[in-house]
């Protein structure tokens, strides 16, 4: 039942116990004032009035009237007319006989006077006196009616003269007098009545509304897609706020640090995990990536469970670090998703690259489906994209994607129909065929153009989106780099930061078991002739395939690496260049896909695993450089490019990497 309903009827039920409340007091007032009003009761004046008008006028009942029985009443007495008898009233024959008393000897007297008067021509017969008793006066009231109130009609009050006073009423304040009383009266009553009457209807439906739900109504109300969108706002509102680790309870009187560890900030250490059964169940990580408006939001990229037929072959999981329980949001994709990224520019916005070919775009603010994708056709990618990255600045940029065919195509953000641009890489070099096999891209910083691509067959090459001069768009057909003897997992460009400048430097990984530096060639100064370009150095500590190698955003000397042996590594060649600064075994069992640092200060970095679980590292105060970082480096560059470093032949005559 709504809210409004649920309203509507406690008003009225306030209102229906206001008027009874009313109804009560108006009843009591009335008792009392019947109770205060009292009642008349008949007096003595009223009684003599009352016999007057039934036996005569006073004179026959004064005291003086004697009180005796008639002649004629007696037996053997004619009826003869009595003269009129002296005194100051006279007996009738039918007149009834006072019983009022006046004085036992005048009766007497009065009585052998009648008699002689009344046998003087009759007969002589003695007359004796009769014996009348004295009465006395009793009042006494046996009952009390109660005084019924009357109503009467008064013809004057509807012809009321105006001449009157002034105090007298008029017609109209009598009229409004009468509806105030008709009002505080009938009024109320009827209207209570219809309460009554709405209360019990309104009960009858609330009755009929709150009901035992049936098994078919709570499946219906279940699978509602309301009900279920807010269930899952909710919980995840409440799964923030229980995974909150902030201590509720620390006393900051005391001075003193809970919980610290002496050897925070000199080691690695494990924030958290993600994994949900549900969507990462008999998955792998393909590609990782973190929200560059939202520093707790990462995205993580799988491939097919071979176990779930009905479900979706490949997901995309977004990460928050306040929901460790399940993503924050999941999107469906009809093939495996093999790379993925956050848009830079729309925070919003998730690319993803599958194992059809097809290039497909997510929204947060969207269902689990795409809200764009590429067609499967010979205009876009028709092989498996295992690397994309949005180059370009906020007003204008582009999404560059390759595939194992040799293809890159470049796509505008909210067009995806059908490629902006698309460049075949082809190599003349190849036997059998002349395409090369992308595994890997990287653009370096401030560069949109020139681009440099790892291959299956462990070879690395530059490539031109565009002609340039001494320069056509295209694979470069004359600078091969060669140094792995695998295929290339990984490839990352040192980032444009500090007073100097490194972003020539680029690090390799591969199923060799190494981990390889390299400095780019000059693209002022293109190759005319097939030259072929060793590593400056090689780092060889991986004792399984390395799968991913990235520079640190903020260090310039630090670096980290993740192999298949389930090891993140951390190396910081300022220290030391044989071993990792830092080795944590991340998964003993299961081998680490992908790296990536945050965008923010690079203290965390997020690795994905071959069981589907995501995992968050913290590496403390390694991640803030010292001023001498850039110096350091600078010197040690110097010591690899000197000569024959680590049993990689370099071209001594490549020059320092200087401060632009």
């Amino acid at each position: 039942m709504s809210a409004k309903l649920r309203d509507e009827i406690e008003a009225k039920r306030a209102k229906l116990q206001e008027l009874r409340q009313a109804r009560l007091a108006r009843q009591k007032q009335d008792s009392e004032r019947r109770a205060a009003t009292p009642v008349k009761s008949p007096t003595q004046t009223d009684v003599n009035a009352l016999l007057n008008s039934i036996l005569g006028p006073d004179d026959l009942l004064s005291p003086r009237s004697p009180d005796l029985t008639p002649a004629s009443s007696m037996p053997g007495t004619p009826s003869l007319g009595y003269p009129d008898l002296p005194g100051p009233s006279t007996l009738r024959v039918s007149g009834r006989v006072s019983r009022i008393s006046s004085g036992g000897s005048e009766r007497a007297q009065l009585g052998v006077s009648l008699a002689q008067s009344a046998t003087e021509n009759v007969v002589d017969r003695p007359m004796t006196p009769r014996f009348i008793p004295d009465l006395i006066d009793v009042q006494q009231e046996l009952f009390e009616f109660p005084q019924r109130e009357r109503v009467t009609y008064n013809k004057e009050i509807q012809t009321a003269d105006f001449g009157v006073d002034a105090g007298a009423v008029s017609d109209d304040e009598t009229l409004d007098h009468a509806i105030r009383e008709r009002e505080t009266t009938v009024e109320p009553d009827r209207a209570l009545e219809k309460l009554e009457e709405e209360s019990v209807l309104l009960d009858r439906e609330i009755e009929q509304e709150i009901h035992e739900l049936t098994e078919d109504e709570k499946t219906s109300i279940f699978a509602a897609p309301e009900f279920l969108d807010f269930v899952e706002q909710s919980s995840k509102i409440v799964q923030r706020a229980l995974n909150d680790n902030y201590d509720y309870i620390r006393d900051y009187t005391t001075g003193a640090e809970t919980g610290g560890d002496d050897s925070e900030g000199k080691r690695v250490k494990r924030v958290c995990s993600f994994w949900d059964e549900r969507y990462c169940k008999n998955r792998s990580i393909t590609d990782v990536d973190w929200s560059p408006k939202f520093p707790e939001l990462s995205v993580a990229s799988y491939n097919k469970n071979a176990a779930a037929v009905n479900e979706p072959d490949g997901i995309v999981a977004v990460w928050n670090m306040h929901l460790l329980e399940r993503p924050e949001f999941v999107f469906h994709s009809q093939s495996d998703v093999l790379s993925v990224t956050f848009s830079p520019f729309h925070a919003n916005l998730v690319f993803g690259g599958t194992y059809s070919g097809q290039i497909l775009l997510w929204d947060t603010r969207s269902k689990h489906l795409p809200v764009l994708k590429t067609p499967l056709s010979a205009a876009g990618h028709t092989h498996p994209v295992y690397a994309m990255q949005m180059v370009g600045t906020q007003n204008a940029h582009n999404l560059i994607t390759s595939s194992t065919d040799g293809m890159v195509c470049s796509w505008l953000v909210d067009m995806l129909a059908q490629p902006q641009e698309t460049l075949e890489l082809v190599h003349a070099g190849h036997n059998k065929t002349g395409e090369v096999a992308i595994t890997t891209l990287d653009f370096p910083d401030n560069e949109t153009t020139a681009f440099w691509v790892g291959t299956e067959e462990g070879n690395i090459y530059q490539a031109n989106r565009y002609d340039r001069a001494g320069a056509k768009a295209g694979l470069n057909q004359y600078d091969v780099y060669k140094g792995h003897s695998g295929p290339v997992m990984g490839l990352n460009f040192h980032p444009l930061i500090g007073p100097v400048d490194f972003s020539d430097l680029f690090l390799t990984c591969s199923v060799d078991w190494t981990v390889k530096l390299w400095r780019s060639k000059s693209l002022a100064k293109p190759s005319t002739t097939a030259q072929t370009v060793t590593p400056i150095y090689s780092f060889d500590e991986a004792d399984d395939y390395v799968y991913d190698v990235k520079w640190h955003p903020a260090h310039p000397a630090v670096f980290g690496s993740v192999d298949g042996s389930g090891k993140f590594d951390l190396w910081n060649l300022n220290v030391d260049t044989e071993v990792p600064a830092v080795s944590t075994t991340v998964s003993a069992d299961h081998a680490l896909n992908k790296l990536q640092w945050d965008r923010k200060d690079g203290r965390r970095a997020i690795l994905g695993g071959s069981e589907g679980r995501l995992y968050v590292y913290d590496i403390g105060d390694m991640a803030i450089p010292r001023e001498t970082e850039w110096n350091d480096m600078q010197k040690m560059i110097a010591g690899f490019v000197g000569g024959q470093t680590n049993g990689v032949e370099v071209d001594s005559a490549r020059v320092l990497a200087n401060g632009r």
